[in-house]
């Protein structure tokens, strides 16, 4: 939604507007020809010109003419408290005083230790040991990964398939694909992954049909699953379709009965996005692991987090 900027630059008319509107052409023009733009039909943009971002502030954003354009994904759904949020600003600004990146191995620093804790403390401490990463797919992939191997570790090695539901989308790198069942994200590089098995979704067939299919697959294949993947209460990709917190209930029950893991892929829906800190929080439950990213940063930053249950963890 574009809107005219009552506080933005000043200079609408002669030479201040013309050398605005070249602005927006100019940096349009050189990403064009610099930048490959994600989920985005470049030949589109050869009709359709970009929107050259020059700043933002709150939920606004600003081109170089000043005029506005609400973010109403908020940039991909990762800002949660606004554009150049004051507080985050200012924390940002004392931390780079004090430490810009240590690397977590062999070595730890208090900024990292303490978001675990206090991450850990909002699951009661059910979930803990936060594995950081950078990205979405990748606390995916982390967490797909730390399922397989943990089983393992424990002697149980033929425990390598896994789960997801009908619509679902959990990422773009190999492993993540392989559980996402969006064909726009994954029919092109079908001879590359590695498929999981495909349950119809409870925001489709509803509760009691969709605990019904897990079970089947459950009987047939527990023996080889590893895990089962969810986005808790909303399917993002599928249109935002949402179903009842109960499935994530007595899918947690099936995964108990069954030996299998439960991973909440809370990348989009975590942060208080569904009204809860964690949307399985809803559900009165807790999966074997936590993906978090997107709004843990609030934009500012490439993050995602893995939480994982203590016996998982002790697996290693």
């Amino acid at each position: 939604m574009r809107s005219h900027d009552v506080s933005g630059p000043s200079a609408r008319t002669g030479l201040g507007a013309v050398l605005n509107i070249e602005a927006n052409q100019d940096w349009g023009a050189r990403s064009l020809a610099a930048v490959w733009h994600p989920c985005t039909q470049m030949k589109h943009h050869e009709r359709v010109p970009l929107v050259p971002i020059a700043r933002g502030k709150g939920a606004w954003l600003f081109d170089h003419e000043g005029r506005r354009y609400l973010d109403a994904i908020s940039s991909w759904w990762v800002n949660l408290f606004g554009h150049a949020n004051d507080d985050i600003n200012r924390a940002l600004k004392d931390q780079l005083d004090t430490l810009e990146h240590a690397m977590l191995a062999d070595c730890t620093h208090a900024s990292a230790v303490e978001l675990a804790e206090r991450l850990s403390a909002l699951t009661q401490h059910t979930l803990g040991h936060a594995f950081f990463a950078s990205d979405g797919t990748s606390a995916v992939e982390i967490a797909l990964k730390m399922s397989f191997h943990s089983w393992r570790n424990r002697r149980e090695v033929d425990k390598r398939e896994f789960a997801c539901l009908a619509n679902s989308y959990h990422g773009e790198t190999i492993g993540a694909i392989g559980v996402t069942d969006v064909a726009l994200f994954k029919d092109a590089y079908d001879p590359l992954i590695r498929h999981a098995h495909v349950v119809a979704s409870p925001a489709a067939v509803g509760v009691d049909e969709a605990i019904g299919a897990m079970r089947a697959l459950f009987e047939q294949r527990a023996a080889r699953l590893a895990a089962v993947i969810v986005e808790p209460l909303v399917q993002c990709a599928a249109g935002m379709a949402m179903y009842d917190a109960s499935y994530l209930t007595r899918l947690r029950a099936l995964c108990d009965e069954f030996g299998v893991h439960l991973i909440a892929d809370e990348i989009a829906v975590g942060c208080g996005r569904t009204g809860t800190f964690f949307a399985c929080e809803q559900a009165s439950v807790w999966p074997d692991f936590i993906c978090l990213s997107k709004g843990i940063s609030g934009g500012y930053l490439p993050l995602s987090i893995v939480l994982a249950r203590d016996e998982i963890y002790a697996a290693f």
